[in-house]
């Protein structure tokens, strides 16, 4: 299903009134935080899934914050999708839009965090989570997030995060962070798929995907940053593996993603 414009339009007038709400009540030392970003990736994995062919993608990304509460728009452009529109198989797609309402808040080393996630997406339809993270300010930085699904695919997605950052040379960062994810459907929208890559009649709920990380934090100027990326996407069990290679583009589960992103904050 191609993204609702009337949808796009009402978050995009939400976001502008957040700002001018936010700007007109702040003070010269509480003001709200905007970050821009830009990314470029070699490819497209989400959740284990390949979502990109062979080709090159750009993430830019807008965020507005103001005491905990933070709104954020993010995108997807391919540059040489494989088919995802027939009628323009030659030409770069935007094929996902996504929007994202948040609420973070920290209780001494524990943090907290709400969410809602709208998932404007091309060619399929669109989706809605909503998530609750849990995370503690210790080394490893361990946290917790539990996504549910609330429209076409009911579901739980649960992902358990580590990181951990080193100082290097004049405000540059080597960052490290390793993830894994559990997956539980609950209905057949995604079943188990055996070794010969056909679907079962088996609701999907297995252990799902790995990811390992690797980035510097290169401070250009005041307001700039630089983060080069190297990360590995892998599957879990056998079951993930059957699941991921039968839905992707190239019939493999595992892939190496590098790239870079640009920041701005102010």
């Amino acid at each position: 299903m191609k993204i609702r414009t009337v949808n796009i339009i009402l978050l995009l007038a939400f976001v502008a009134l957040l700002f001018v709400h936010l700007n007109a009540w702040a003070q010269e030392e509480d003001k709200p935080e905007v970050s821009v970003g830009v990314g470029a990736f070699s490819k497209y994995i989400w959740r284990g899934y390949e979502l990109s062919d062979e080709s090159i993608v750009i993430q830019p990304s807008v965020t507005v914050g103001y005491k905990g509460f933070s709104i954020n728009m993010w995108g997807n452009l391919d540059t040489d999708p494989d088919d995802m529109d027939p009628d323009t198989p030659d030409e770069s797609e935007w094929n996902e839009t996504d929007f994202t309402l948040a609420h973070d808040r920290s209780f001494g080393p524990v943090g907290l965090g709400v969410g809602y996630i709208y998932y404007g997406l091309d060619s399929i339809d669109d989706s809605q989570e909503v998530y609750l993270c849990i995370g503690l300010d210790i080394p490893l930085s361990p946290s917790l997030t539990a996504y549910r699904e609330i429209s076409h695919m009911p579901g739980w997605y649960f992902n358990l995060e580590i990181s951990q950052s080193f100082d290097l040379f004049k405000g540059v960062t080597l960052d490290f962070s390793g993830s894994v994810g559990y997956y539980c459907s609950d209905d057949d929208t995604i079943v188990e798929i055996d070794d010969n890559l056909n679907p079962t009649t088996e609701k999907y709920r297995n252990l799902h995907d790995g990811l390992v990380s690797i980035a510097l934090t290169i401070p250009i100027g005041k307001y700039c940053t630089f983060s080069p990326t190297v990360a590995y996407s892998f599957p879990l069990p056998d079951d993930a593996d059957n699941l991921l290679t039968s839905t992707s583009f190239s019939n493999d589960s595992d892939f190496f993603i590098c790239g870079g992103t640009l920041s701005i904050c102010f």
